[in-house]
């Protein structure tokens, strides 16, 4: 599938946001509307670590497990974290317990509040590409990676944030409305 589908409600829809009620909701109503705040930009940063390897409705499910066991995504109480939190992590069954991600989601936390005034929000959002992308008509018109987050991912990674390479750092550009790779005719465009 690679262009819109119409929906019983009669909308065209991106052929993803169809797959699943989670997913309908998640496209209709979250993915590609703009995120800002330097707490809600690490959630969505650590969710995309999360979802490396593994289909973005497992991590949408499991989403308000994850809130519970990273304290809202708070990042000074990530920050804290210490070996005993890890133990407590790899043994809550409402996240993925894969250790090498808990581990760069707590060192993401502490790279934010490393960040010397800037906010994880304005460093994010410049590499928001301008001019705006043309919307892409098919699946096959959106890239997996782009120049803008490969720089990114670059620059996240010098300021010691880990599992953010450029195909994760455009996940979340799209996710965060950065770019809006919603299909020309989606209703949701």
């Amino acid at each position: 599938m690679s262009a819109t589908v119409r929906g019983e409600d009669g909308r065209l829809r991106c052929p993803w946001g169809l797959s699943t009620p989670d997913y309908v909701e998640y496209h209709d109503t979250e993915w590609g509307r703009p995120v800002h705040g330097d707490t809600a930009l690490y959630e969505r940063l650590a969710l995309e670590a999360f979802q490396s390897g593994l289909s973005w409705i497992t991590i949408l499910r499991r989403r308000e497990g994850f809130r519970r066991a990273f304290d809202g995504f708070d990042p000074a109480r990530v920050a804290a974290y210490d070996e005993t939190d890890v133990d407590r992590l790899l043994a809550d069954e409402g996240i993925i317990r894969n250790r090498a991600k808990i581990v760069a989601t707590i060192a993401n936390a502490r790279a934010l509040l490393d960040l010397d005034g800037t906010s994880l929000d304005s460093l994010i959002w410049s590499y928001a590409p301008d001019p705006a992308p043309a919307a892409p008509m098919s699946l096959a018109d959106i890239p997996a990676v782009t120049p803008e987050s490969t720089a990114l991912a670059k620059e996240l990674k010098r300021r010691g944030f880990r599992f953010v390479g450029p195909t994760t750092a455009y996940a979340m550009m799209q996710a965060c409305g950065l770019v809006n790779d919603h299909l020309a005719d989606c209703f949701a465009r």
